[in-house]
């Protein structure tokens, strides 16, 4: 009996290995093409841009002449490098807190409006959808000094004292760019908070507001603990973001006054595009990716430790 069953058995054991192996290989079928377009654009660049970067090819001409280290030595001792990496930093720092603060802020606007959340929603969102360089033509003409609507409308009200070049000024041209960073990114992060705050127990902040809790010590131990999931998503994103911003500052400031506002990505774009220096740029470029990927790794394992599992 018990060898008749499995007998019976063996052709079915024998049959699912070849099913799942026919299987694999329709799946190798659909992954090849974008396999092989990600290998093209990705992998095959990324590849040459280590190799350019011990280089001092200029971007046109044939002779990719091999200098070892002198790009990253020299980016060692740049002052302008320096200065670029001190600005990429203070706009990292300053746009990934202010975004995510604001974020908050919208999302717990909206998700505590009663009439026309979704006109709300769309609205707030709205600026996300305008690419870099549109969004830095509109803030380019807003905060124009002689016909920006921001000093037209300090002159109507009798301020005409409190004009400003808002982005020719060394003190106000970074602010000016972070600002306007945060005015087209907010939106697109409250989105992910929203959904946060959409999956924390209304039953949680009922308890509380029966034990006393006002609106701040529901946020302060309910709301912000349970959000920091959405939290470690916005942070890494907008890091990474402002770590490689360059619309914005390409149209509104050139990176001036000076190089007040030049940040690592756009002086790799004008060392290699302006000043014909790929070997130099391509070896930025390498130190900047692994900037961001030290910066991501440290941030990733310090949020998620602080995050809260419903």
């Amino acid at each position: 009996m018990a060898t008749a069953i499995e007998r019976a058995d063996k052709p079915l054991a024998a049959a699912v290995p070849k099913k799942k192996k026919k299987w694999q290989s329709y799946a190798f079928m659909f992954i090849l093409p974008s396999f092989l377009i990600y290998t093209l654009f990705v992998i095959v660049p990324t590849v040459g841009s280590i190799y350019l970067s011990f280089t001092s090819w200029d971007g046109i001409s044939e002779d990719v002449r091999y200098i070892g280290f002198a790009n990253f030595v020299e980016i060692w001792h740049s002052p302008r490098v320096h200065n670029a990496l001190k600005n990429t930093l203070l706009m990292t720092v300053s746009l990934v807190v202010l975004e995510n603060i604001a974020a908050i802020a919208l999302a717990i606007l909206v998700d505590k409006v009663r009439w026309f959340r979704n006109l709300f929603r769309s609205i707030f969102y709205f600026p996300t959808l305008l690419s870099g360089i549109v969004m830095g033509f509109v803030w380019a003409m807003i905060l124009n000094y002689n016909f920006g609507v921001f000093n037209q409308i300090l002159d109507s009200v009798g301020l005409g004292s409190w004009m400003v070049d808002w982005l020719g000024n060394p003190k106000y041209a970074m602010i000016s760019i972070i600002l306007s960073t945060v005015w087209k990114g907010a939106g697109y992060y409250m989105i992910i908070y929203l959904a946060g705050l959409q999956g924390i127990p209304a039953e949680l902040n009922e308890a509380a507001s029966i034990d006393g809790a006002n609106g701040w010590q529901q946020f302060r131990h309910i709301t912000f603990p349970l959000l920091a999931g959405s939290m470690t998503v916005c942070m890494v994103l907008s890091m990474i973001s402002a770590l490689k911003i360059f619309d914005q500052i390409a149209v509104m400031t050139d990176g001036g006054p000076g190089f007040d506002t030049e940040t690592l990505t756009y002086i790799i774009y004008k060392v290699g595009f302006g000043e014909l220096r790929q070997g130099f740029g391509t070896a930025l470029a390498m130190v900047l990716f692994l900037i961001i990927m030290i910066i991501t790794v440290i941030q990733v394992k310090f949020l998620r430790k602080r995050e809260v599992q419903m």
